[in-house]
């Protein structure tokens, strides 16, 4: 007889009637999930409340955690271990007041057999919002079906009603009518420069750098390379310690010519002496010698865009790359050489920078890039975050707010720029944004994604409004006051509408001079992706 050591395996907990199981996914950083964690506890109260009004009881399937200081499912092992003590088949909630790392509790829900449903509270002061996004567009592509739902303490009516279908049913649709298909294109320059430069992409290739993959639990950021390359793109896969080596050897007269320019630009440095706390002269040099790394290892390497993962691992031995992100991004920055001395780095043109290493903003960039540098535009393009969004006065004004840096152009140029220390509990080298408030004007909004295996696109238009100053500061206090904001109104897109449909917690925008050459960017955009083999969804309220 063998000798085999067989596993010990244990029937699956069975699900209660009337039973609604919860988990809540956080951070991987400790000091943020301690942070956000009375927010997070009051917004689980809430939706209790709302649970058990309804006549059904709440089991949370993780203890808080007294030691950590914390109740946030914090790791991927420890997700596994949690999702053991759940039962198949019961419902269960995801409840996020707080951006969270996807793949903590990815294994888990893709085996779940019962009702999923995310949750949100809709509000500014942590990124509840840009958690549930980024989650949802993560179970998009794993293919797990799911329902989601938002509301600032789940007493409205409407988020009510919405709770209870999911409990009675299993299932919670929104109204998605804003979305329809590509229609077949008119013969215009427009469309036939999308079109030639899609068999130019696909022809001649284009290389985007990775500085490695998959940042913050963003599995609904990774394109793999199957999907990938039949677009003409294709990944150079790099190590972010490759980028502190080559930062040192970056001489302090070529860091501190780059601050030179900045400051000549008009630049602001809101800088202090306390590194713990303070953005300081000497997290600055290092942020702009990793500018300079950066440009010369994308040269080596012949890259066509570039993204920095900026988080694990990178902000524990240097200051944070959002100054440099934002750089790239302009066509205006500081000239940087050779290691010879001998040319100009990419010059007269902007890198772009798909910050965070999403690879559905890299595909877009790419595009965005490409297009507006052939129709004389400026290419500067940038990712924000759905952060949050109110009303003011009669009209739905969103705030997109990115963790760090947008091209100074979006603000206005350098002189309406600044920079900001990055927020200690998440950068504790701290490192310096690329600030301000998004100048008013035309935008055309966008995000690539995947679903059902397959590449998709949703193309929309907007304007970047200007509001009251105290309106705006009143809006950076209630989010994160060191980030860049845009306050953004999107045309035919409602803010549910919007939230039920983006399969991102990312959202690209570009500017353009006036609405016609908008509509007519967006149509040639729309052409390029439909030529690669995307399936282009327009949103809203978009004229071609």
């Amino acid at each position: 007889m063998s000798s085999y050591t067989f596993p010990a395996l244990t029937d699956a907990p069975r699900a209660e009637p009337g039973v609604v199981w919860t988990v809540a996914s956080g951070d991987l950083r400790p000091s943020a999930n301690v942070t956000c964690w009375p927010v997070q506890r009051q917004f689980e109260a809430d939706l209790q409340r709302a649970v058990t009004a309804l006549g059904h009881r709440v089991q949370r399937a993780h203890p808080v955690d007294e030691a950590a200081g914390h109740g946030f499912i914090a790791s991927q092992r420890q997700g596994i271990e949690v999702f053991k003590s759940i039962p198949p088949d019961a419902p269960l909630i995801v409840a996020e007041a707080v951006w969270q790392y996807s793949h903590h509790v990815l294994a888990g829900l893709r085996t779940h057999r019962g009702p999923i449903l995310v949750v949100a509270n809709f509000s500014g002061e942590f990124p509840g919002l840009v958690g549930l996004l980024g989650l949802t567009a993560s179970l998009t592509k794993a293919g797990v079906a799911h329902s989601i739902l938002w509301s600032e303490a789940f007493t409205d009516d409407w988020a009510v009603a919405g709770l209870r279908t999911w409990l009675e049913t299993g299932t919670l649709e929104h109204d998605q009518s804003h979305v329809r298909d590509l229609p077949a294109l008119p013969d215009t320059d427009e469309v036939r420069l999308g079109r030639a430069l899609a068999a130019q992409l696909i022809r001649e290739k284009a290389i985007i750098g990775v500085f490695d993959e998959g940042c913050m639990g963003m599995y609904n950021a990774i394109i793999d390379d199957e999907l990938l390359n039949p677009l003409g793109i294709y990944k150079e896969r790099l190590s972010q310690s490759a980028l502190v080596a080559e930062m040192a050897k970056v001489t302090d007269a070529e860091a501190q010519a780059v601050r030179d320019w900045l400051d000549a630009a008009g630049l602001t440095f809101h800088t202090g002496t306390d590194e713990a706390t303070e953005l300081t002269d000497a997290q600055l040099h290092s942020q702009f010698k990793m500018y300079v790394a950066a440009l010369r290892i994308s040269d080596d390497f012949g890259l066509d865009a570039v993204g920095i993962q900026y988080q694990q691992g990178l902000k524990d031995v240097v200051p944070a790359s959002d100054l440099v992100e934002g750089l790239l991004n302009d066509v205006s920055r500081p000239p940087v050489r050779s290691r010879d001395g001998s040319r100009e780095l990419y010059p007269g043109v902007a890198l772009p920078h798909f910050n965070e290493v999403d690879e559905g903003v890299a595909v877009d960039s790419l595009v965005t890039n490409r297009i507006w540098t052939a129709m004389g535009l400026d290419p500067a393009t940038t990712l924000h975050d759905i952060r949050w969004g109110e009303e003011y006065d009669g009209r739905f004004v969103w705030v997109m707010e990115i963790s760090g840096s947008v091209p100074a152009a979006h603000n206005g140029g350098y002189d309406k720029s600044w920079s900001m220390r990055q927020p200690p509990m998440y950068f504790p080298l701290g490192g310096g944004t690329l600030s301000g408030v998004s100048k008013p004007g035309e935008i055309i909004w966008s995000r690539v994604f995947i679903a059902d295996g397959v590449l998709h696109v949703d193309l929309g238009r907007g304007t970047a409004v200007e509001l009251p100053a105290e309106e705006t500061r009143r809006r950076l206090d209630a989010t994160t006051p060191q980030w860049p904001i845009m306050h953004a109104v999107l045309h035919g897109v409602g803010r549910d509408q919007l939230m039920a449909r983006h399969k991102a917690n990312h959202l690209n925008v570009v500017y353009a001079p006036d609405a016609a050459t908008a509509d007519a960017a967006l149509a040639a955009k729309a052409a390029m992706f439909a030529e690669l083999g995307l399936q282009v969804h327009l949103c809203g309220e978009v004229s071609l």
